[in-house]
């Protein structure tokens, strides 16, 4: 018996790239760090907040690389010599990446009290009615 995937199932006619994408999410990387929320804020929009306690707005870089948004951080090394009786507060860098829809965009970005928000909106697409003329042969 064959085994059919979501790619190849024929009620699904083109949609081979969702089985790529949802393969393509699952490979990606689950660590912990920086540790995120995403939430709803309307019927068409999104919020992904990051905690980047200790990151200035140049020492982040928000990406869109073939649908993939890209947050990355990375900080600036002190040069003056500092002594740490006790290091808690994580200064490293990160990659966190977020497959986005299609109609999905950035909307915009905002550093906030050590909380990246990114804002994403999904365009609502015109109901589209065509109808289709029949040749003889």
């Amino acid at each position: 018996m064959t085994k059919l995937t979501l790619g190849s199932h024929p009620f699904l006619l083109g949609f081979e790239q969702l089985e790529r994408l949802v393969e393509r999410t699952a490979k990606a990387g689950n660590e912990g760090y920086p540790p995120f929320n995403i939430e709803q804020t309307s019927e068409n929009a999104y919020r992904i907040t990051l905690a980047v306690a200790g990151f200035r707005d140049e020492d982040l870089s928000i990406t869109v690389e073939n649908r993939q948004l890209v947050i990355r951080g990375r900080q600036a090394e002190d040069g003056a010599e500092r002594v740490f009786l006790h290091r808690g507060i994580a200064a490293r860098q990160f990659q966190r990446s977020f497959v986005l829809a299609e109609g999905v965009e950035v909307a915009g970005a905002m550093l906030e009290n050590g909380l990246l928000h990114v804002d994403l909106e999904r365009a609502v697409p015109e109901t589209v009615v065509q109808t289709i003329r029949i040749n003889r042969a």
